[in-house]
């Protein structure tokens, strides 16, 4: 199992949160101060760039998600951008 599929299954998402996402996807928290949430498609986790997001969130939050959820440590900007390139890939 990828490193990436290792850590998303570490982070159990809170029951309320797991049950607004559609089958195929996860949540994630993204921001330095504040956290907006978005659904993206589990497919990411393939993406290198994308693993490489997670290890970043691992070592800075290790598996602790205050917002119940996982929380991503790139600001919101930085992270529309990289899976806008994962989506046109």
């Amino acid at each position: 199992m990828s490193h990436a599929k290792q850590i998303l299954q570490r982070s159990l998402f809170a029951s309320t949160t797991a049950a607004n996402v559609p089958k195929g996807h996860f949540a994630v928290y993204v921001g330095l101060s504040q956290k907006k949430r978005f659904v993206v498609p589990l497919s990411y986790l393939n993406h290198p760039s994308f693993q490489d997001l997670l290890s970043q969130t691992e070592e800075e939050f290790g598996f602790v998600h205050p917002m119940g959820g996982l929380t991503v440590p790139c600001n919101e900007d930085d992270f529309i951008n990289l899976t806008c390139h994962l989506n046109s890939s």
